[in-house]
């Protein structure tokens, strides 16, 4: 077959979403005129299916006149690629049926020249097409600002760049997105098809339809001479490398070259590139060789021979075109599935003696935050990175991978502690560093965020110690990315919502009052979505203000708080004790509005806790509407909603909603995210980040969390609120054990934080440790097995403890129960240190669990704080006081009766008791107050009196902390 083919497009390409869900071809158009290059107008062209609701039939004539007049060579070709098209997506809409291919056309002008030809081809296989007309005149920063959003557009599989070749600068060609380069030209795809790469690279398609076309010529060609003539530049160069990888010859030549008859005479087939106004006579053709013509897309004139534009090469060359962008959106799809991990560790090289926390965090690099996101199978567009070393993460993984199993859930919990604390962050993180960087074991440590008034006052940061440490261990003991002021911006938010609206409401009628809550713009009055909220929680079924009556005004406008009932307070992110009560409204402006309150750290605010527990934005929207704030004078519960609040602290919270992503000394990866109290909240990290962490193990990979202080506290709460909240479910119980610790229960003197440690704690007294295992210890296995799960002691070692006392706690663990039980140390030796615990840990996870809940949240109120104060506790009853009394009966009747139990107690005892070690018995538990944070989700009894703003010691941390301000390096963190 000779065939004489002419101008097929050599351009680029572009795209823009149009429906994706639709089954069949669409189109859409968007012109750009002259200086307005980013307005959004757009048509919708008349979808391009057939009436019966099917794709439509291969119809019309593919032909192109060869020198022979036959054309069903050519019209094979092109029904051929079609068919195989069409058939890879039927192939992709059976594993997605919403999916639907799209390319989009970036042009300068509104020729249609180059649409028509492609819609023609996309009716026929069926896949979207739009089309974004940029004035004739566009520049370089025009064409670039549209290919970004194009690039950004997920919907858009595949771009198209019909421009000038003026136009298509190098600028232009790297900010195209290489995935939707699908007509070849970046240099990236360019570079993968001359290496012979085409996995994730695409073949220009004039260059794969030159090649289909010589390759089914009458003669074979391969051994022949292929001429190419003209064309500089990325298209001759793909059509040289894909002819030579067929085993033909090539040689090329330019139109103004002396030689080029004889070049042509003498060649097997030509490929003339960039026709443009230049002719080859017919004469110059040896007899059986092939000619094809392929001419600019934005070229005008008719081919050499006398066929239209809109024939020839130009079919094959658009059937070519829908085949990438298929292909792309398969990658696409393909991209979204969960992917295997390829974690590179960091080599840690331990000194002894151990150096400071913030000397071992500032030796190692980390890797760069985007290296680590993508060898944990996190996509690009799923990362908000904020600096190097740190990123939100979207919550949009847990549905692009929904399907994916989840991994194991280790729990990280304790024995009661010293003042001191026993390690459980080091623990957690020593673990994961074990289980992925020593036994190759997908795993995901999650931590809480710690706040900055401890930081600076006496215990310090929170990211592990020694060789087991999240780092850059400054970024995460100050500011993160801001999640802390974000709530703190947000409570404050709702303590100033209160007092004005207090305020106006005293000062102010109630016909004055609805003026200015619902103000009339430009002579309408209108209410807003959440102020109909509240109408119809009054039960008023109006939404026209006009139709109110002075009732129902009276009701809308008069929140009518008690002031002696407000129960939310102003919060801030430092150890401040003068703010434990304060008094506001003195300034003469605030007219006599003068109340008691105070202000607690912002850990402790309630909307930490939401934070903690939220299982996506809607759900912690609804949760931030849900708090209460307050009573009115009539007894009802007054909420964030009521205020008209709750819209403008979601949007205070958006990002704050992401976990942060991060990494330990040996680069596996972390999530830091939320930090609720452990005594007033439930003290464990959020719901959110363990679920994107249980998705991104994978099914044999690992998530270790951590529980806040004692297992009495921080794992009874986990498992009863947040394993509720979550709906997962543990596999096993990592409960850490210190020497130390066991030692004090066992009736060893008072630690307190500041003071050297007494000598029966450096010295070795294997009495002090026995009766610590036998009554502590024994007592928190007890507690988790409780709820069915399988423990695994780790008995956190220090330089002062001896093997006999490490060997003794491990021996009583077992006779008590523990599945195993392994000295640690990780603090010394990093994730290597932990290696036995972790081969532990996985072999407790392979077997079965029998979780269940301590209690059902139908019980009563005060049954259910019985059933932890007796079981978990070690109490012989409970004993309300008459407030707490009244207050559980007021719960039941506003309908908060089923909501689960968050017991404030001392974390250093078991009992209410802090003196009291060991494993207590025969004490009444004492409950002097009930409260609730309705929003979080939980009923909180009080025992005893708890600080919610902690004060500063006589020597705070902050003495030791500097700046160096040549070097900006920050000392005295630990």
């Amino acid at each position: 077959m000779k065939l004489a083919l002419i101008r097929s497009a050599y351009s680029s390409l572009r795209a823009h979403p149009v429906r994706p869900g639709s089954r069949f071809t669409g189109f859409s158009r968007r012109c750009l005129p002259i200086g307005i290059t980013s307005s959004r107008l757009s048509l919708r062209a008349a979808s391009a299916t057939s009436s019966t609701g099917t794709n439509p039939k291969l119809t019309g004539n593919f032909g192109v006149q060869s020198q022979k007049g036959d054309e069903s060579d050519y019209d094979n070709h092109v029904r051929k690629v079609v068919q195989s098209t069409r058939e890879a997506i039927v192939t992709l809409q059976k594993r997605n049926p919403a999916i639907q291919p799209l390319l989009a056309i970036l042009q300068a002008g509104e020729d249609d020249s180059m649409l028509e030809i492609n819609k023609k081809m996309a009716v026929k296989i069926g896949l979207n097409i739009t089309q974004i007309c940029l004035a004739k005149e566009c520049n370089e920063d025009d064409i670039v600002e549209e290919l970004l959003k194009l690039n950004d557009d997920p919907k858009v599989h595949g771009i198209y760049l019909h421009l000038p070749r003026g136009s298509i600068t190098s600028r232009v060609l790297n900010t195209l997105k290489p995935e939707k380069d699908i007509e070849g030209i970046s240099d990236l795809n360019m570079g993968r098809l001359i290496r012979g790469d085409l996995s994730k690279g695409f073949v220009p398609p004039l260059a794969s339809a030159v090649l289909d076309l010589l390759e089914n010529h009458d003669a074979p060609l391969e051994g022949k001479t292929v001429l190419l003539v003209g064309g500089e530049g990325p298209l001759q160069l793909a059509v040289q490398c894909l002819i030579e990888r067929s085993g033909m010859v090539t040689l090329k030549s330019h139109w103004s070259s002396k030689t080029l008859q004889a070049q042509v005479m003498q060649a097997d087939a030509v490929v003339l590139l960039d026709v443009g106004n230049m002719y080859v006579p017919p004469t110059w053709i040896r007899p059986g060789a092939a000619i094809i013509y392929s001419k600019p897309a934005l070229e005008k004139d008719e081919s050499a021979f006398g066929l239209s534009s809109k024939s020839g090469l130009e079919s094959l060359t658009a059937a070519y075109r829908t085949q990438n962008v298929v292909r792309s959106c398969s990658r696409w799809l393909k991209g979204q599935e969960y992917r295997p991990w390829h974690l590179r560790s960091l080599k840690l090289q331990p000194l002894t003696p151990v150096p400071s926390d913030l000397e071992i965090s500032r030796a190692q690099i980390p890797k760069p935050v985007d290296q680590l996101a993508e060898e944990i199978g996190l996509l690009p567009e799923e990362l908000e990175a904020y600096g190097r070393s740190k990123a939100k993460v979207r919550l949009s993984v847990l549905e692009r991978l929904q399907s994916q199993p989840n991994g194991k859930y280790i729990l990280v919990a304790g024995i009661t502690p010293t003042p001191l604390g026993e390690g459980k962050s080091t623990v957690t993180v020593g673990l994961v560093q074990a289980l992925s960087a020593h036994l190759k074991l997908n795993s995901f440590a999650c931590l809480r965020q710690p706040s900055q008034g401890p930081t600076f006052g006496v215990k310090g940061g929170a990211a592990g110690g020694g060789y087991a440490q999240v780092i850059p261990m400054e970024e995460f003991n100050l500011h993160l990315t801001g999640d802390i002021h974000a709530i703190t911006a947000a409570n404050n938010l709702v303590a100033a919502a209160i007092d004005a609206r207090m305020l106006h409401e005293a000062t102010q009628s109630d016909k004055a009052l609805f003026n200015r809550l619902v103000p009339s713009v430009n002579g309408v009055r209108k209410f807003s979505p959440i102020q109909i909220s509240r109408l119809q929680r009054l039960g008023i079924r109006k939404t026209d203000p006009a139709s109110l009556t002075p009732e129902e005004i009276n009701a809308f406008v008069r929140l009518d708080l008690d002031p002696s009932k407000i129960t939310w307070q102003r919060v801030v992110d430092t150890n401040d004790r003068f703010l434990r009560k304060i008094t506001v409204g003195q300034a003469s402006s605030e007219k006599g509005q003068i109340r008691e309150t105070g202000f607690d750290i912002a850990v402790a605010s309630e909307i930490m806790a939401i934070l903690a527990l939220a299982d996506s934005l809607e759900d912690m929207k609804n949760r931030l509407a849900r708090m209460v704030v307050g009573t009115s004078r009539s007894g009802q519960p007054i909420t964030a909603e009521d205020l008209g609040v709750s819209g403008a602290l979601a949007v205070l919270m958006k990002d704050a909603i992401k976990p942060t992503l991060m990494q330990t000394l040996e680069g596996t990866p972390v999530f830091v995210h939320a930090g609720p109290f452990a005594n007033i909240a439930h003290g464990n990290s959020s719901v959110l980040a363990d679920k994107l962490a249980l998705k991104l193990v994978g099914q044999d990979g690992f998530v270790v969390t951590e529980a806040g202080f004692g297992a009495d506290i921080g794992m009874e709460k986990f498992f009863n609120i947040k394993c509720r909240a979550s709906g997962l479910r543990p596999s096993v119980v990592v409960l850490v054990a210190t020497v130390r610790a066991l030692k004090m229960h066992g009736g060893g003197p008072n630690v307190s934080a500041g003071a050297p440690l007494p000598r029966e704690y450096t010295d070795e007294n294997l009495s002090l440790v026995a009766g610590g295992c036998r009554s502590n210890l024994r007592k928190q296995i007890q507690i988790a097995h409780l709820f069915g799960v399988p423990v695994v002691v780790a008995v956190n070692v220090f330089k002062t403890d001896t093997q006999a006392e490490i060997d003794l706690v491990c021996q009583i663990a077992k006779e008590c129960g523990a599945s195993d039980a392994l000295p640690c140390n990780h603090w010394a030796q990093g994730g290597r240190g932990s290696s036995e615990l972790a081969q532990a840990v996985k072999e407790a996870a392979s077997k079965p669990s029998d979780f269940q809940f301590l209690y059902n949240t139908e019980m009563p109120i005060v049954e259910k704080i019985r059933t932890i104060a007796q079981r978990v506790y070690g109490a012989d009853d409970i004993e309300l006081s008459p407030e707490a009394k009244s207050k559980t009966d007021y719960y039941h009747q506003q309908g908060y009766g089923s909501l689960p139990i968050c017991m404030a107690k001392t974390h250093l005892s078991l009992s209410h008791m802090p003196d009291k070690k060991g494993a207590p018995t025969g004490f009444v538990l004492p409950i002097r107050d009930v409260r609730a944070s309705i929003g979080a989700g939980f009923i909180y009894p009080l025992v005893g009196t708890m600080s919610t703003m902690p004060g500063l010691p006589t020597r705070p941390c902050f003495y030791d902390i500097d700046l160096d301000p040549v070097t900006e390096e920050i000392t005295g963190l630990f």
